[in-house]
């Protein structure tokens, strides 16, 4: 890394991997998640028929991933719940997102420059969780990459890999939105992250731990102030990921071999002209019997 030396990056980086979380990077991860969670259909409502209920999907959303990670490894899912402090964090948050008089809060960390800072934060603390939770299981396990990769992806990806528990408690089905599915932005990095993490845990890329947390952070911050700027919802990793995935898999990701022939007709809730004549045409042959 001499180009980092010569940049005097080095100290940088070195300062920037020991810095706390706690409590205002902390912070910033609860407000931008509960956010998230009061846009999810039905939250609301949800909060004001069962409170308990959004409370614990509200938990989910900042600590699923820390609960997903310790089941994993053996661990009780309720482990992190020891830290009052951090829960006590979470729960003011929650309750003023959604009770705070006139949503006043809400409005406040919405309005977009502050919400441009506040997702900025909360990549930080993602790049740290997948940093903890390889590094967790490389002293669980030494030689597991596959593990390493699993834990580290599983604390990155928070609760979107439990979207569907958490839509119970509110009271929702939709299968159709597992994450595994339809992977995110936040959660493919999540994984390739982890992967390089790994590859650094384990010798394999040659590359300091704090530089790689230094640069990983920074484009992890960087793509999602962009695209939340931008009210996007795509992936800077589409086009790899159409090209290696027609490469190996002989089409691009989630387009099946079918759709590149036969493009799939509009959904549209209407009857078509020729659907109401046949309509038509039956109801006058029922009236002629």
């Amino acid at each position: 890394m001499d180009v980092l030396t010569v940049l005097n990056l080095g100290d940088l980086a070195q300062a920037f991997s020991k810095m706390g979380m706690f409590p205002v990077f902390d912070l910033a991860y609860y407000i931008v998640s509960i956010v998230y969670l009061k846009y999810e259909p039905g939250s609301v409502e949800v909060s004001r028929r069962s409170p308990v209920a959004s409370w614990l999907c509200a938990m989910l959303y900042c600590f699923g991933s820390y609960i997903l990670a310790d089941i994993m490894l053996g661990s009780s899912p309720i482990d992190y719940f020891q830290y009052n402090s951090h829960i006590l964090l979470a729960s003011a948050v929650w309750y003023l997102i959604f009770y705070c008089p006139l949503n006043l809060f809400y409005k406040c960390v919405v309005f977009l420059p502050v919400k441009l800072v506040l997702v900025a934060m909360k990549e930080v603390v993602r790049t740290r969780k997948i940093v903890a939770g390889v590094h967790h299981a490389f002293h669980a396990y030494h030689h597991g990459y596959f593990i390493m990769v699993i834990v580290g992806y599983v604390k990155g990806s928070g609760v979107a890999l439990m979207s569907n528990f958490e839509q119970l408690l509110r009271g929702v089905w939709r299968p159709e939105t597992n994450e595994i599915l339809s992977m995110s932005f936040p959660t493919k990095a999540s994984l390739y992250g982890a992967i390089l993490f790994t590859m650094q845990e384990t010798h394999w890329l040659p590359v300091s731990k704090s530089h790689l947390i230094l640069i990983f952070t920074l484009f992890m911050a960087t793509s999602k102030v962009v695209m939340t700027a931008r009210h996007s919802h795509g992936s800077p990793f589409a086009l790899i990921e159409s090209w290696v995935c027609h490469l190996l898999f002989g089409s691009p990701l989630g387009v099946s071999e079918e759709d590149h022939h036969h493009p799939p007709a509009p959904s549209s809730p209407l009857k078509t002209k020729e659907e109401l004549s046949e309509g038509a045409r039956k109801r006058k042959v029922k009236k002629a019997e």
